[in-house]
């Protein structure tokens, strides 16, 4: 089994400006002259992590981990002003310009699966390949499945906790009642709505519980970015225009690898299989003992096999 490759540190880091005051913080790691990946993290609103520079063979790949507008280290942080799915696609072709890249390899997990379709979809002429784990679709089912009714059922535990900052009588629209809290003017009821949103995700994100992850999602600054950034965008059908099913046919020339764990709470399987269904030429592997994280065993074998597999062949 494939495990991650080693630690690794930058190679260069960017301050990108991309307009209506957010400048992206962007990472490049491996090597400037190898064959381009790009990193998308999920969240909305999570960052990169030292961790996401290890699914690629650095002496192979130039590894490009930008943090999307509000999330990590870009600024300003938690921000939702002209913080769409439009205009994050358009900071991709910013960043690709500025960095003087034909196409790349896109590689994106939970959310960062949703931006890697959208982006493909509007510029497939830019996309060499896609690498996409825990598929979410980001149709409003989805949302309800982890935010309303769906998951609350398998975590019946965490769920009371996820319930607990919103009172009984607003509970029939959890994302709206969430909305309203991170939203407010009282920072105090914003942090709690923040952490108690964020630790419900991490809580359900593996098969078996990871306290590293869930740490990850508790700590104050990825919390409240993670929440009030994903809140925003599923208030709003994440600003995606049409369904991400619906242009698939866009892809149909594009290589792909989709791979999702059996016991994914937070993004059913069921994604992943609809995906393919309208995917058909992309490689597909469902990991029977594995949720939603990408640092479980197998959900990382699959991937850096996959990313080993692009590398062989664009060499060959």
């Amino acid at each position: 089994m494939r495990a991650l490759y080693p630690p690794i540190e930058p190679l260069v880091n960017h301050s990108l400006p991309v307009g209506d005051g957010h400048v992206l913080h962007v990472e490049e790691c491996g090597r400037l002259t190898g064959l381009p990946v790009l990193f998308l993290h999920g969240g909305p609103g999570a960052g990169c992590t030292p961790m996401h520079r290890r699914f690629f063979d650095p002496d192979r790949y130039r590894i490009i981990l930008p943090d999307q507008r509000g999330a990590g280290r870009s600024t300003p942080h938690a921000g939702l002003e002209a913080n769409t799915t439009a205009h994050l696609i358009a900071d991709l072709e910013v960043l690709r310009e500025t960095l003087g890249i034909d196409r790349w390899l896109v590689f994106g997990g939970s959310w960062g699966s949703t931006l890697a379709l959208a982006y493909a979809q509007a510029h497939p002429e830019r996309v060499s390949g896609l690498i996409l784990r825990g598929v979410f679709l980001c149709r409003r089912q989805d949302i309800r499945w982890f935010y309303q009714d769906g998951a609350s059922h398998v975590f019946p535990d965490y769920w009371r906790d996820y319930l607990e900052p919103i009172p009984v009588d607003e509970r029939d629209d959890l994302v709206a009642a969430y909305h309203r809290r991170l939203n407010g003017d009282d920072q105090i009821a914003q942090y709690h709505a923040a952490k108690a949103w964020s630790v419900w995700e991490g809580r359900c994100a593996t098969l078996r519980p990871e306290s590293e992850v869930v740490d990850y999602f508790a700590d104050a600054h990825h919390a409240l970015s993670i929440a009030r950034i994903e809140n925003h965008y599923f208030m709003n059908d994440s600003f995606l225009e049409t369904p991400l099913l619906d242009g698939m046919d866009r892809l149909a020339d594009i290589p792909g690898h989709i791979v999702h764990g059996r016991y994914d709470m937070v993004c059913p399987v069921d994604q992943a299989f609809a995906l393919h269904e309208r995917w058909p030429n992309a490689t597909f592997e469902v990991i029977d003992d594995a949720g939603h994280a990408a640092s479980e065993a197998g959900i990382v074998d699959s991937l850096v096999r996959a990313t080993d597999r692009f590398a062989d062949e664009a060499r060959s």
